[in-house]
C-alpha cells in the first residue's frame, strides 16, 4: 500500500492474535514495527519469531498505567526515531453476565480497553505533534460499540467509548496531519476468541448470523489496519471501519 514503507509503527497488544498478524503485516509493507504486550515473555518470542521478517522490536506494558505507557512511548521513538503509525489495538474481554459483574471487573476491563487507549492516543500524539509531520492512529472498536451483545456488559461500554474516543480525537489533531480512525471487526477467530467460544458454537454462529458463513481471521483485520494507516486511506478520518462478514446487514 502506498505510504507506508519505511514508517515507524507501534502497535499495542502486539505480542498476540490481530496484534501479531498487524506486525506481520507492517514487516510485509517494509515497514519498522515496535510491538508491546502485556508479558514480557511472549513480547520477545514474538520479536523473535518475526524479526527474520524485518526491524522489529519490543517492551511489555501494561497500557492502564501512565508509567508504563510512558516507558513504552520512550522505547519506541528510541527504536523507530519517530512513531508515525499508531495501531492502538491492546484489549481484553470475557463473558459475564450484567447481574454478577463485580466493580472490580467491569474496571479492569475499561481501565485497558478505554483508559489504556486513551494514554496511549494521546502520548503518542503528542509526539507526533512535537514532531510536526502528522500521523496515523487506528484504534480498536469493535461490532460490539456499534450494537449491544448479552454477557459483555463491560466490554461493550469500553468499545462504543473508544468509537466515541475515536471520533473526538480525530476533531481535535486534525488540524495537526494526524488522521484517526477505528476498526470495528465482528467475531475474528483469535486466541482470545478460541478461549471463550466452543468451536461448535463458532461455527454454529457463523452460518446463523454471518452471510458470509465464516468468521474472520487475524489477517483480515490486520489488511484493514494497514489500510487506514496507508496514503490509500488520505482522506478517510474520524470513521470506524466494519469488518464483520455482513453480520451488522441482518
Amino acid at each position: 500500500m502506498r505510504g507506508l514503507k519505511g514508517r515507524g509503527v507501534l502497535i499495542s497488544g502486539g505480542s498476540r492474535g490481530i496484534g501479531k498478524a498487524t506486525a506481520v503485516r507492517f514487516l510485509e509493507e517494509g515497514c519498522r514495527v515496535f510491538i508491546c504486550g502485556i508479558d514480557q515473555t511472549e513480547v520477545d518470542q514474538t520479536v523473535a519469531e518475526l524479526s527474520s521478517a524485518g526491524d522489529i522490536s519490543g517492551v511489555a506494558c501494561d497500557v492502564s498505567l501512565e508509567e508504563s505507557v510512558a516507558h513504552l512511548v520512550a522505547a519506541a521513538e528510541q527504536s523507530l526515531g519517530q512513531i508515525e503509525i499508531l495501531i492502538n489495538n491492546a484489549g481484553i474481554a470475557w463473558q459475564e453476565d450484567f447481574l454478577d459483574i463485580t466493580a472490580e471487573h467491569w474496571d479492569r476491563i475499561l481501565a485497558v480497553n478505554l483508559r489504556g487507549m486513551f494514554l496511549v492516543g494521546q502520548a503518542v500524539a503528542r509526539r507526533m505533534v512535537a514532531h510536526g509531520k502528522g500521523g496515523a492512529i487506528v484504534n480498536m472498536s469493535s461490532t460490539n460499540g456499534l450494537v449491544g451483545e448479552a454477557q459483555y456488559t463491560h466490554y461493550n461500554a469500553s468499545k462504543g467509548g473508544a468509537l466515541l474516543l475515536t471520533k473526538t480525537m480525530a476533531t481535535e489533531l486534525g488540524m495537526h496531519g494526524i488522521r484517526v480512525n477505528a476498526l470495528c471487526p465482528g467475531y475474528i477467530l483469535t486466541p482470545l476468541a478460541q478461549e471463550i467460544y466452543d468451536p461448535s458454537e463458532v461455527a454454529a454462529f457463523a452460518n446463523q448470523s454471518i452471510p458470509l458463513k465464516r468468521v474472520g481471521t487475524p489477517e483480515e483485520v490486520a489488511a484493514a489496519y494497514a489500510f487506514l494507516a496507508s496514503d490509500d486511506a488520505s482522506f478517510i478520518h474520524g470513521t470506524g471501519l466494519v469488518i464483520d462478514g455482513g453480520q451488522l446487514a441482518f
